[in-house]
């Protein structure tokens, strides 16, 4: 790879010259670089697992920038040589974190973090048979990051099923015995 300055015959030059060089531009650069052809190895799993998780992100990312709004979020996240479409992509790839669980008497607090945004916490009691007892939305605290679900009772020898989710729809689901 070869960062170009100052040269004026490959100033307006983008695309590839046959099957060697690739010339582009990226944050104000022109870079020349070796063009890359495609692998002779067969995809493992992982690698088609990435892919798919990667083209389900590009379309929602390209279906939410429509939304005016949801562009103008995204857009305010960007750094330098990003763009709402980029951000966009980068929180559809990523499911939020559910980092803590805590009990205040019949309170359930729950720490969830994601690079941009947790949309909502859901919270379920089941009791020792697995019977749901009650469910809902968890309150947004102070802080931005706890989320707050006053729960009727915690029956002994069940469970709280926690669900954390973000902007675009990813899930995370914590389990926690009582």
């Amino acid at each position: 790879m070869a960062l170009v300055k100052n040269n004026i015959l490959l100033q307006l030059v983008q695309g590839s010259l046959g099957d060697q060089i690739t010339i582009y531009e990226r944050n104000g650069q022109i870079i020349m670089a070796k063009k890359r052809g495609p692998s002779k190895k067969k995809p493992t799993k992982k690698q088609l697992e990435a892919r798919y998780k990667m083209l389900v992100a590009a379309a929602y990312a390209k279906a939410i920038i429509e939304d005016p709004e949801i562009k103008a979020y995204y857009k305010s996240l960007a750094g330098p040589g990003q763009n709402a479409y980029n951000m966009a992509v980068k929180d559809a790839y990523r499911s939020p974190e559910v980092q803590n669980i805590q009990f205040e008497d019949t309170t359930v607090v729950v720490t969830a973090k994601d690079e941009f945004r947790v949309a909502e916490v859901q919270v379920r009691v089941l009791d020792a048979a697995g019977s749901i007892l009650e469910r809902g939305n968890a309150v947004l605290g102070r802080n931005g990051v706890d989320w707050y679900y006053k729960a009727a009772g915690l029956p002994v020898g069940g469970k709280v099923i926690i669900v954390a989710v973000d902007l675009p729809g990813n899930e995370t689901v914590k389990e926690l015995q009582l």
